[in-house]
């Protein structure tokens, strides 16, 4: 007889306590760190892999509600504490994973990948979590809690996530951002959808002290990567890269990091993969960090022996602009499961990476052009071998990031003195003769 699929809150350090996914914790009540989510896997062992390839695969031709989401066709490695009724899903995930032959070999590498993560509803990854979380609200209120609000800490794309699935709900949602350090399109999805949001003069971490706070004294609900029901939702894209290679594994992933959850919910994902059978290897992981926002770099350079906080500067990667992340313990810990690498981008390198990616037909946000730039590096020194597979994840839509592509071809780009790859409009009267002599100059300058 099959056991009911179940999970739980868990202390990272490895506490005695055990906490229901119904109950608003975040972290270890007896020793201050993180939780992460424990499934019973004893339950899911109850399928073999090959049934639970033969599930994915019928939910993946099913289109149907709720499979019409990425997330919710793996629900049972999710959120089985949710139940149908109070899904709330914007057919998020099942995002592409896109070859790129031509920009791989002009970086020495011919077999790379792109996993879009930016191909969702809000134009980011963190809708994969953000399903997960607000569905576990919805079935609180619908169980009886009295949640005031969900709240959370953004450099852009949470607070779009947050705002989007909290009107779906029928919810209240909170977003505290930096003022003035997103961009326009990023600000204007909160606003479009309802939520209240609150710009005030201090970087992200001093927003996200201000919502941690708020959590603790007013019972908002925390919405923030530091409520592991998030990471769960994110560790579908390790589970879709794998099914999208034929339940093969890459030899790398590449992953843009700020506050760190996405590396630790990548080999959530990985870790379980491998428990259940499905996969007999783990892949290489390195985390790209912006130069001006480096925490984990610079731990990474001291073996991880100590980590310390940082003052994030200003960059065009401004969702990862993040100098204490709180999941910085869960991301050191998935680095050394999986034999990873820290690597870090200059403004210009990552501008000229994204702009390189752009001209094989991508168009990348700024935090993607941190990944690129990362692996451009790993290639270029040895690390990564010409002849492995690499998925670079891309965490968010370009055209979120409008002004950065402009500003970059205009030659405006702080930080970037010389962008190598700038295209401006050639302006031209309405004389044929001048457009054919310029059209004729471009085709023969590119033979």
């Amino acid at each position: 007889m099959q056991k009911t699929f179940g999970a739980e809150f868990r202390c990272i350090a490895g506490c005695p306590e055990r906490f229901s996914l119904a109950r608003q914790v975040y972290r270890c009540p007896t020793c201050g760190d993180l939780l992460e989510v424990a499934h019973d896997m004893d339950a899911l062992k109850t399928r073999t892999s090959s049934e639970w390839k033969s599930l994915f695969a019928r939910r993946t031709a099913d289109l149907s509600y709720p499979n019409s989401s990425g997330v919710w066709r793996k629900r049972e490695w999710v959120a089985p504490h949710v139940r149908d009724e109070n899904i709330v899903s914007l057919s998020e995930g099942a995002s592409p994973l896109q070859h790129v032959p031509r920009y791989g070999r002009q970086i020495g590498l011919e077999n790379l990948w792109i996993k879009q993560c930016g191909l969702s509803h809000t134009g980011s990854f963190k809708d994969l979590g953000m399903t997960v979380l607000v569905s576990t609200v919805a079935q609180l209120v619908a169980d009886g809690s009295k949640i005031p609000a969900i709240a959370c800490a953004s450099t852009g794309d949470t607070s779009a996530a947050l705002s989007a699935y909290a009107a779906a709900a029928g919810l209240q949602a909170a977003v505290i951002l930096p003022k003035g350090k997103i961009t326009t399109a990023q600000l204007v999805q909160p606003l479009a959808n309802g939520a209240l949001v609150l710009a005030v003069d201090t970087d992200f971490d001093g927003c996200m002290e201000l919502v941690a706070e708020l959590a603790e004294r007013d019972g908002v609900y925390l919405a923030n990567s530091m409520n592991s029901l998030r990471l769960e939702g994110q560790k579908t894209v390790a589970i879709e890269i794998v099914e999208q290679l034929g339940w093969n594994v890459p030899d790398w992933i590449v992953i843009p990091g700020g506050n760190l959850g996405n590396v630790s919910a990548l080999a959530a994902g990985f870790k379980m993969l491998t428990e259940l059978g499905l996969i007999d290897k783990i892949p290489r992981v390195c985390v790209a960090q912006a130069e001006n926002a480096n925490p984990l770099y610079r731990s990474f350079q001291k073996g991880f022996e100590s980590f310390e906080a940082v003052v994030a500067k200003d960059t065009a990667a401004s969702a990862i602009r993040i100098g204490n992340p709180v999941s910085r313990d869960k991301a050191i810990a998935a680095l050394k499961q999986h034999n990873g690498v820290v690597a870090q981008a200059s403004e210009q390198e990552l501008a000229d990476a994204s702009a390189r990616a752009d001209r094989a037909g991508l168009f990348t946000c700024p935090h993607t052009g941190v990944a690129l730039a990362a692996a451009e590096k790993l290639i270029a020194d040895g690390q990564i071998g010409s002849d492995e597979q690499v998925v670079v994840i891309s965490t968010a839509n370009g055209l979120k990031f409008g002004e950065f592509k402009t500003r970059y071809h205009e030659s405006t780009l702080a930080e970037v003195a010389k962008p190598h790859l700038a295209n401006v409009p050639i302006e031209l009267p309405r004389e044929y003769s001048k457009v054919r002599e310029t059209v004729i100059r471009f085709l023969d300058a590119g033979d």
